[in-house]
């Protein structure tokens, strides 16, 4: 078993799930409430939820089950933010900060993933 805190991928997708729940939700109008930002709410911490789960398996290949997971995730996180963007309802700063942090997670996530699989980098 695994001590998700002293991973660096799951830092980093704990403080996305803290900058979405600080720049983006609030800011959503009422009428996404049950949708878009419920969807970006439940995928983004999806993504360090599934890493902390994927920790307490026994081994590499289900660990991988996991992180898999966080990965989809994280794509999803990607494009619910683009689409929030794009309709207008946050700023390209915010966009921008959020969109950079996802990529960050994703390449941690596909460089794990290539490592525990035990694939070239």
């Amino acid at each position: 078993m695994r001590d998700y805190k002293k991973l660096d991928v799951w830092k980093k997708s704990h403080l996305l799930t803290k900058q979405v729940y600080a720049d983006i939700l609030p800011i959503m109008p009422m009428e996404e409430r049950f949708a878009l930002t419920n969807q970006l709410r439940r995928s983004t911490y999806s993504i360090p939820l599934n890493i902390v789960e994927g920790c307490g398996k026994n081994t590499d290949r289900d660990f991988v089950h996991y992180l898999d997971n966080a990965l989809g995730s994280a794509h999803e996180v990607e494009y619910t933010c683009y689409l929030i963007y794009d309709l207008g309802f946050i700023s390209k700063e915010i966009y921008e900060n959020t969109n950079t942090a996802i990529n960050e997670i994703k390449a941690m996530l596909i460089g794990f993933i290539k490592f525990l699989r035990g694939e070239n980098l």
